[in-house]
């Protein structure tokens, strides 16, 4: 499902990758419940630079920093590789903003996810 007729990845599907990388990172490290969670990040900004093809059925690995870590949202840095590539056939980042579920206002991240964050942070992460 995920090539186009051009016989590769087609673009929007990398934004999907970038979601579920770091959705899988913070649900595994227990800081995410997507289903009853009471606060949640909504995604406000991404983007994506492309340097080589993915194609079914390539196996795609994600390596993801923080790029930058304020009161109540984040910036995440990802990048994709094929196979056992050295090198990223895309890079991107999105920008997610904590909000309380209930009312979809923003709050501050909580303290948990902050100390999970805090461990991918890049040197200028913090501010």
């Amino acid at each position: 499902m995920d090539n186009d007729s051009y016989g590769h990845v087609n673009n929007v599907q990398y934004y999907s990758y970038f979601d579920t990388a770091v959705n899988q990172f913070l649900v595994a490290r227990g800081v995410l419940d997507i289903h009853k969670g009471e606060v949640v990040g909504f995604v406000v900004d991404s983007g994506c630079a492309y340097f080589n093809s993915i194609s079914f059925p390539d196996t795609v690995h994600a390596g993801i920093r923080v790029a930058k870590l304020g009161n109540s949202s984040v910036r995440y840095e990802i990048a994709l590789y094929r196979n056992d590539d050295q090198m990223p056939c895309a890079a991107g980042h999105f920008v997610h903003v904590y909000v309380e579920r209930s009312s979809n206002r923003s709050v501050p991240i909580p303290d948990s996810v902050r100390t999970v964050l805090s461990t991918i942070c890049s040197a200028t992460a913090k501010s």
